[in-house]
């Protein structure tokens, strides 16, 4: 690996001093005719093929810039300036100015091949893929023979928007069909062909990175990707490996770098885009992950996941409705059963608990029993909405439905507890809640709700806090189950220990939030008032 790395340096001084040789040889031309537009044109080329060249990470496209306005001063209506002007730009980054660059070349000349499919290049840059779509096809149009590379753009770009639509995917591989046999016409395309077959090269390195990787010597394979990146800047899968180190180890920023700059250099690399928004999520810069969620919806329409995602993320901002409006669109593109009812599931939670919408939710609900009728969860939620909507009678059917399919469900149990709790038949409510607890021994919440019943419903203090006890005892963390054990021990006269048992609670859901901090304020200034 060292001598292939020493090699390629070797060819990149080769190829930086004989670069140097042509622009010195073209400056001392310039000082002998200095208003000479086409040496200045000459320069700007240089300039140009120095910076884009593989094996050289020189930034000359300023220098470029400046050579071809130099020129137009002279060749104020040549179209082929404006174009490599914007070409310039479009190389900067600058991509509105590279636009209005293009668009002035086409206004000197509308079949323009070139600047048709570089205005096509800029526009997916921006994230205009239907622009993109309109300005590749005018290329082809100016251009029959020697248009592979704006077959191979319209490839990718119906390719990339081809997920689950059979049309779109047949046009995309008539595109590429059509770029490979029109390829030996294109100059571009061979270029473009040659560049990839020399970045075989970096196959050893890219094993022993992953090597490396899978040993956790992060270190090493951080280094030897940049050593790559340096010998050949314009290779982006280097760039996304090196995101994804910095990523797995927690280095979001230079992760986002890494990931820009591969797709700046692959506007077709969806995986730096997922990646990318992925790492603005870990770094909890949503709107940022919003942003490019967009750029790849625009780009592939038809995946569902994208959408699904990028609910997630409005749903943590609080943006219910936004959350609600991308779970509709992800369920109606519809990839799969299971998948699809976990997003209506999901999007039900939202309508209930985000939007106190039980209508809705009921509807989300019964959209995924539909598809996944075996799903005891989805049972579990429709039970609770129609309880939350007092609709007790239909949420009894559901549970009781529920317990056909798996009657030793000790989760079903509970809810039916809580049900016949809430219709006032405590007797039914304790069957519900001891079941519980003989298929879970564990259920925390089946043994505080037991205990409540006891505690308020009928007076059996002492019952009540052997419950409190086991609900506590199955889960410390449970501030509800401190606070009622509280109150039940407060009953039967020891308040130093009920004063604890407060603080415990008062402690615990300053994390949980299970309680109105109010409640339990309350309770300890009765406790030392009576």
């Amino acid at each position: 690996m060292k001598k292939l790395i020493e090699n390629d340096a070797k060819h990149g001084n080769n190829s930086r001093n004989k670069m140097f040789d042509q622009i010195e040889r073209c400056r001392l031309d310039l000082q002998k005719d200095p208003t000479n537009p086409e040496l200045h044109v000459r320069l700007g080329d240089l300039y140009v093929k120095w910076h884009l060249d593989i094996f050289n990470a020189g930034q000359y496209i300023d220098e470029a810039i400046t050579e071809y306005q130099l020129a137009m001063e002279s060749l104020i209506d040549s179209y082929e300036i404006y174009y490599k002007i914007g070409t310039a730009f479009y190389y900067k980054g600058d991509l509105d100015k590279a636009i209005n660059y293009f668009t002035m070349a086409l206004e000197k000349k509308n079949n323009y091949y070139d600047a048709y499919y570089m205005l096509a290049e800029t526009f997916v840059k921006k994230a205009h893929f239907t622009d993109a779509i309109d300005a590749a096809e005018a290329a082809i149009i100016c251009s029959k023979f020697s248009s592979s590379s704006a077959h191979y753009l319209l490839y990718k770009l119906y390719d990339a928007s081809s997920f689950k639509n059979f049309h779109t995917k047949f046009k995309a591989l008539y595109e590429k069909f059509i770029s490979i046999v029109l390829a030996p016409f294109d100059k571009n395309a061979r270029e473009n062909i040659i560049k990839n077959i020399l970045y075989l090269r970096f196959l050893p390195l890219f094993v022993k990175g992953f090597y490396a990787i899978q040993v956790k010597d992060f270190d090493k394979a951080i280094d030897l990707y940049k050593k790559a990146i340096d010998t050949a800047p314009g290779f982006a899968p280097l760039y996304c490996v090196l995101g994804d180190i910095y990523l797995s180890t927690g280095y979001f920023e230079d992760a986002i770098t890494e990931y820009k700059m591969a797709i700046w250099l692959d506007s077709f690399n969806i995986a730096a885009y997922r990646h990318l928004c992925r790492a603005y999520e870990e770094q909890g810069d949503y709107n940022q992950a919003i942003d490019i969620y967009n750029k790849l919806i625009a780009m592939a329409p038809n995946m569902p996941d994208l959408y699904s995602n990028l609910a997630n993320i409005y749903y943590i901002k609080g943006e219910f409705d936004a959350a609600i409006s991308n779970y509709q669109t992800a369920i109606t593109l519809n990839p799969n059963k299971s998948w699809t009812s976990v997003i209506a599931q999901t999007m039900g939670f939202v309508y209930q608990e985000n939007k106190s919408d039980p209508d809705a939710a009921i509807s989300a609900y019964q959209t995924a029993y539909v598809l996944t009728p075996e799903d005891i969860d989805i049972y579990v939620n429709l039970g609770s909405a129609f309880y939350d909507k007092e609709d007790y009678n239909n949420a009894l059917a559901v549970y009781r439905q529920a317990l056909e399919l798996q009657p030793h469900n000790a989760k079903i149990h509970c809810n039916l507890g809580f049900l016949y709790w809430g219709k006032g038949d405590s007797e039914e409510a304790i069957k519900s809640y001891e079941l519980a607890i003989k298929y879970n021994d564990k259920y925390d919440i089946a043994y505080n709700n037991l205990g409540v019943i006891y505690l308020d419903d009928l007076g059996r203090v002492n019952k009540a806090i052997e419950l409190f006890k086991k609900a506590v005892d199955a889960n410390p963390n449970y501030a509800l189950a401190h606070f009622n054990l509280a109150r039940a021990i407060s009953i039967i006269g020891d308040k130093v220990e009920a004063a604890k048992l407060y603080q415990m609670a008062q402690d615990i859901n300053k994390i949980t939030q299970e309680i109105d901090p109010r409640d339990i304020a309350e309770k300890i200034s009765e406790l030392f008032e009576s």
